[in-house]
């Protein structure tokens, strides 16, 4: 993303630490600060289910990078596999692995994706030896630790399990419902209990599941003019 664009346009302004609740995981957010701030940190490898809040992290820890003064790069590569299938982007995702550097921070989330492609992980094997040199920060995020993976590169294997190893845990039903209150406050909206009641009976519960509701109901009710109240729900989502 160019520098030249205003920090909450390069990074959503809902992704940031202090947006982030650690609940248990309290260890990620420490060791993801830390290494957002100094060169000096350990890597750091973030690994958790979809909606566990791996992105959220990895955004909030360029987002304070930049803060400081340090350049960050957020790739998403999992996106960029689906964006190249469907034919929306060019090249594969070892060449774009080629390409990266330059950056003090670099968080590749979801890599994952690259498992068992073999050019892939020879290309992030090379960029993972290129940031040593370069003394550039690497964060990673995969749905697991990196030998379990499926990666069929020892070399790279033995590379990320010598980053800061994090494995995220869910947030408790309570936790999730304080979170996606946070959220809707943060956007001037009001989630009352017996809302919250209605959703969480109705909808999954992971965050991010809940983050892209959210999303949406903010979009109804702007159009509608209406507030989030159990009667608007029920009109827009059917049921009793």
């Amino acid at each position: 993303m160019s520098s030249q664009l205003p920090l909450a346009l390069r990074w959503p302004a809902q992704q940031r630490f202090d947006s982030f609740l650690a609940g248990a995981n309290s260890l990620a957010l420490g060791l993801l600060r830390d290494a957002a701030a100094s060169p000096l940190a350990p890597w750091v490898f973030v690994a958790g289910p979809s909606g566990s809040g791996r992105t959220h992290l990895l955004i909030a820890a360029c987002a304070q990078a930049d803060a400081e003064g340090r350049s960050a790069q957020y790739i998403a590569l999992r996106r960029r596999r689906d964006d190249s299938a469907a034919g929306r982007s060019m090249g594969d995702q070892a060449e774009a692995l080629r390409t990266l550097g330059g950056s003090d921070v670099l968080a590749l989330d979801d890599i994952d994706v690259l498992a068992g492609d073999r050019d892939a992980e020879v290309a992030l094997f090379d960029l993972y030896n290129r940031c040593k040199v370069d003394k550039s920060t690497l964060l990673f995020s995969a749905g697991a630790a990196p030998g379990q993976l499926g990666i069929e590169l020892p070399d790279l294997v033995s590379r990320l399990s010598a980053c800061a190893q994090v494995a995220l845990k869910p947030l408790s039903d309570a936790e999730r419902r304080e979170a996606l209150r946070q959220r809707a406050q943060a956007r001037g909206l009001t989630l009352d209990d017996s809302v919250l009641d209605w959703l969480f009976a109705r909808t999954q519960r992971d965050l991010g599941s809940l983050t892209a509701l959210l999303e949406r109901l903010d979009r109804e009710s702007l159009a509608a003019q209406r507030r989030i109240t159990v009667p608007f729900l029920r009109q827009l989502f059917g049921g009793s």
